[in-house]
């Protein structure tokens, strides 16, 4: 199963546009990481009143902070070991979820309403690796808690669902990680019903934008799917 990657890498890296494409994808990751942190601490710093919510009123809420901490890690792990796998899924990847966090940065520049009032409390206390690393574990989440619209668990599973369709086993997982995320982020109270719900919508837009932004990096990641 692994005896070819050595040869595939060989011959991916020959390739000085795909080299190129490479960085390229990195450094607007670690940019749009950077704009994701300071537009969250933004976000709490402006938060405004909470809002009535007509499903969050209506279900009681639910210890979801393990789930919420290293769900996204675990699939996070995943993800990377499929691409890393196909090294040729690398620059589109990477990029999208480049362009999604930088559009969700805007979202919640734009949009200061406060978390709904009683929510589950992320603090870390779940998670051990965060704690050992920092006392604020929001550094390594990126995320304050007011960093509502619109939601991230929901809609980077989905966007993944999208970049690998033609893969119907990872097409699958990711779309009902997507699902899942969102139950458990309505559940433990942390976003509010529109934000999971729009996630969907959103995010399809921006695979959108993404394929035309970077055609040639897409034609590379469909011809290995």
């Amino acid at each position: 199963m692994f005896a070819h990657i050595p040869q595939k890498y060989a011959s991916t890296f020959r390739d000085k546009k795909f080299v190129q494409s490479l960085f390229l994808g990195i450094i607007f990751i670690v940019v749009a990481l950077i704009i994701n942190y300071n537009a969250a601490q933004y976000a709490f710093e402006r938060a405004s009143g909470a809002v009535a919510d007509i499903v969050l009123s209506n279900i009681p809420v639910f210890d979801v902070d393990f789930i919420f901490v290293y769900g996204p890690v675990i699939f996070g792990l995943w993800i990377t070991f499929l691409c890393l796998m196909n090294p040729k899924t690398l620059p589109f990847t990477l990029k999208s979820i480049a362009i999604f966090v930088v559009i969700r940065s805007a979202f919640i520049m734009l949009t200061h309403i406060g978390p709904f009032p009683d929510h589950a409390i992320i603090d870390g206390s779940s998670a051990v690796l965060l704690r050992a690393l920092s006392d604020n574990p929001n550094f390594f989440l990126l995320s304050t808690g007011a960093d509502l619209f619109f939601s991230g668990h929901t809609g980077l599973p989905f966007l993944l669902g999208l970049v690998f369709w033609k893969h119907s086993l990872t097409r699958t997982f990711c779309i009902a990680t997507s699902i899942f995320f969102g139950i458990i982020v309505l559940l433990g109270h942390l976003h509010y019903s529109i934000d999971v719900a729009s996630a969907f919508f959103i995010t399809y837009t921006i695979y959108v934008i993404a394929k035309k932004l970077f055609k040639k990096d897409h034609e590379m990641l469909m011809s290995v799917m």
